[in-house]
């Protein structure tokens, strides 16, 4: 199977094989596996092992793949944030670690259990209580706190939140410059926007787990007895960072604006589970416009690195091109 992208291995039956005994040693054995879709990153598999359980199995990209500068150490990171997750707020459905592995020959791997459900696109019917019990998880995720504003374990970030999240920003702009990839505006208007909103920024005190990747790709669902579908897992927790719990507001409505929609369904999900309201004022929407800019300049930046230019994927290349001028316009308004 050809991979998605530059940093997804090519995997085979037997390559499974040899992670799960890796993992769980030479006597398990592989009933049946299958390549997963959905993530552009690593490459992923699920596999049936002959003690009755179904495992998720997440293969670092190889060592000859170019990446960007905050995608260093990610699958240690996603094992991390699992594990947190599981003993901070158990109330979320997270898959549970099974193991992390590391081999000379094998390079850099983790085994999850799989986590039963489909992902968000794949339901047919309401979604709205799927979403709301997004947001409850989505507060509940917020309600812990790390020691240090960014990324952990010695990765981007800072003593306050804009002085990481500025630094966050200078590494995409540095990975845009190494990957030449076209920006809508110069790097330096993307940093004096960053900076003009310092003190805003700085009103948030208190760094927030944040999972940040919440696109509905990576939230499942499946039926309760009443026909309703309801949450029952979220994945892909290996960009989490600690922040300002509003960045957790941009993914989950891509390409819109959480404050242009404060009766959605996640976010009447998310006020309902937390004491604290949501309340769309001046700060709020600018930095809302902060985060989204940031986002979109995430994804600009990392289609090099995917293997996606503007001859095989077009619209994707002008619809980000246009929502980051719309973004550096709004903030450069306020």
């Amino acid at each position: 199977m050809a991979p998605v992208s530059p940093t997804q291995r090519v995997l085979s039956p037997d390559d499974v094989v040899d992670f799960v005994r890796s993992s769980f040693g030479p006597d398990r054995r592989v009933t049946a596996c299958g390549p997963l879709s959905g993530g552009g990153f690593a490459a992923v598999w699920w596999a049936g092992l002959d003690d009755g359980r179904d495992v998720v199995l997440k293969v670092a990209p190889p060592p000859t793949a170019r990446l960007l500068r905050y995608e260093t150490d990610l699958l240690a990171a996603e094992a991390r944030y699992f594990r947190l997750v599981a003993e901070r707020a158990p109330q979320v459905p997270v898959p549970p670690v099974l193991h992390h592995g590391h081999d000379r020959r094998l390079g850099e791997w983790l085994v999850t259990g799989r986590l039963p459900g489909r992902a968000l696109p794949e339901l047919d019917g309401d979604d709205a209580a799927v979403r709301a019990g997004l947001g409850a998880a989505t507060a509940a995720l917020h309600r812990i706190t790390g020691d240090r504003f960014g990324y952990d374990a010695g990765r981007t970030g800072g003593a306050t939140w804009s002085a990481a999240f500025a630094a966050i920003i200078d590494d995409l702009l540095a990975d845009a410059a190494d990957w030449e990839v076209p920006l809508p505006a110069p790097p330096e208007r993307f940093r004096t926007l960053v900076a003009r909103h310092r003190e805003l920024l700085d009103t948030v005190r208190r760094p927030a787990l944040l999972h940040f990747d919440c696109w509905d790709g990576n939230v499942l669902a499946t039926l309760d007895g009443d026909g309703v579908h309801r949450m029952c897992g979220l994945v892909d927790g290996e960009r989490f960072l600690y922040g300002d719990p509003l960045l957790d507001l941009v993914s989950p409505l891509l390409f819109r604006r959480a404050e242009d929609e404060p009766t959605h369904p996640f976010l009447r999900g998310y006020a309902e589970a937390t004491d604290v309201p949501l309340v769309f004022d001046d700060g709020a929407r600018r930095r809302l416009a902060l985060y989204r800019m940031h986002l979109h300049l995430l994804m600009t930046v990392e289609m090099p690195s995917r293997g996606i230019t503007p001859e095989n994927d077009p619209g994707r290349h002008a619809l980000l091109a246009g929502l980051l001028d719309r973004d550096l316009t709004e903030l450069a308004s306020v």
